[in-house]
């Protein structure tokens, strides 16, 4: 049965939808003024697996991924663009888009921008006034009362007193106290804005996702994902917001991917370390860089590095060679075998894709050994392999286009490791030349030592 690890409960729970077989997800997606990173990547592309997994399970999925499309961010950026605000999101959106699919991530079954929610979003406000959860000070602004929600920081495990230690509230705002957050904004000049009952303006940011949340999938639904960065304070404010207005429970399950880090340190644009998807697609082949964002289990932080990333084309080569040179064309895979099985075991752990991509190479190395005795025998392994690939997203092209063009396999950082290995052994370092050997078959490279010297194959 499938086991999801539950932010709310910080527990790995059986997964039971509302309604049986079907299951509806939400995940916050992109503040639409500049190019997607590689953080976002890792985000969107370990919630794409999620979706693909629930459907080879047999689940119906309604998979909602919304659009931030009216935010501080973006009128800024428009304003130093000197183009319109929709000009800008819609650019950023077509862009957003095409990095997405390159990495073969599925588009979501409803794609909902901000903008085309206020009147809902403005109905929420409302009801939050009526029932003392928020208040409109008079300057045109509307806050929720935090304290008002005896729930609050139950997602994040965020105590009020310690919030309040570091709140502060700002020259011009009216709060009545410092943890409250804004719910709508009142207009500013130049600025877009919408009537309303407290006069023009706009939506702050958290009511969005609850507002969108609730007129796509309900006022209670099963999964609610996004970025370990949002869970306080976005996330806390959407389930205040939400189960204040509606009574009820907001989400059962909800799931955050982890952060990407650069060479161990947070990435940053001021560090120096950022990296938009398209910078990163320019250097590796598209498959390889989605073989690194799986790589590791979908809560675990991801090091993002030169070396990680020549590891995941290697890895990856090693798939694809098992493929090459073979015509699946109506080979059907066996049903319900025991790498099946296996596969399927770790992803209902949580998903975990290291120990499914694991299974993957227990499988490349039967098909070896039986395409090594039969080639006719080893198809059915072979449209096994592509048939579980396809469920993470990969092994879904021509493994001699791939092979030919897409390995990013780096003889010289091969040899770098190589020189490492020798270097190792005459300092009499054996344990850190054996870890060599072994960090390199683990990646199907293995050394062959002579007195000539030490050369390398990739195994096939």
């Amino acid at each position: 049965m499938l086991q999801i690890y539950n932010t709310l409960t910080r527990q790995k729970e059986p997964f039971k939808p509302l309604v049986e077989n079907q299951v509806r997800m939400y995940v916050c997606g992109m503040t639409v003024y500049d190019l997607c990173h590689i953080g976002h990547a890792r985000t969107v592309t370990a919630f794409d697996v999620v979706a693909r997994y629930l459907r080879a399970k047999g689940y119906d999925l309604t998979y909602v991924r919304n659009v931030t499309d009216i935010d501080d961010k973006i009128i800024r950026r428009a304003i130093e663009n000197n183009e319109p605000i929709d000009q800008l999101t819609d650019r950023m959106i077509a862009a957003m888009r095409e990095d997405f699919k390159r990495l073969g991530n599925f588009e979501p079954d409803d794609e909902p921008r901000a903008t085309a929610y206020v009147e809902g979003m403005i109905d929420m406000i409302n009801d939050l006034v009526e029932k003392g959860f928020a208040y409109a000070p008079g300057n045109g602004d509307v806050y929720y009362r935090v304290r008002r929600f005896e729930g609050y920081g139950k997602l994040s495990g965020k105590v009020l007193e310690e919030l309040e230690s570091g709140a502060r509230i700002e020259i011009d705002e009216m709060k009545e106290d410092p943890l409250d957050f804004v719910l709508w904004k009142g207009a500013k000049p130049e600025e877009p804005s919408w009537t309303s009952p407290w006069g023009e303006g706009r939506p702050g940011w958290h009511i969005e996702c609850s507002v969108m949340g609730k007129c796509c999938l309900g006022k209670t639904f099963d999964i609610h994902g996004g970025g370990s960065d949002l869970k306080f304070p976005h996330h806390e404010n959407e389930i205040a917001q939400s189960e204040a207005a509606n009574g009820q429970t907001f989400v059962n399950t909800w799931m955050h991917s982890g952060p990407i880090r650069v060479d161990n340190v947070k990435m940053s644009k001021s560090l120096g370390n950022f990296f938009t998807i398209r910078e990163v697609l320019d250097k590796y082949h598209e498959e390889t860089v989605r073989y690194f964002l799986i790589s590791s289990q979908y809560r675990s932080p991801v090091n993002y590095s030169e070396d990680s990333l020549k590891e995941a084309g290697v890895r990856l080569e090693r798939l694809y060679t098992a493929l090459k040179g073979l015509d699946l064309t109506g080979v059907v895979a066996p049903e319900d075998s025991e790498f099946e099985q296996r596969f399927f075991k770790a992803m209902d752990d949580d998903f975990n894709t290291p120990v499914a991509l694991a299974v993957l190479f227990d499988l490349v190395r039967e098909l070896n050994r039986v395409r090594s005795a039969n080639e006719q025998e080893a198809l059915p392994l072979a449209a096994l392999l592509v048939k579980l690939g396809a469920i993470l997203g990969i092994l879904q092209g021509q493994a001699e286009t791939f092979l030919q063009s897409g390995s990013d396999v780096d003889e010289a950082w091969i040899q770098d490791m190589i020189d490492r290995r020798v270097a190792a052994k005459k300092a009499r370092d054996f344990a850190e030349a054996d870890r060599i050997r072994e960090e390199l078959a683990d990646q199907g490279i293995i050394l062959q030592d002579s007195r000539e010297g030490t050369t390398w194959r990739i195994e096939r």
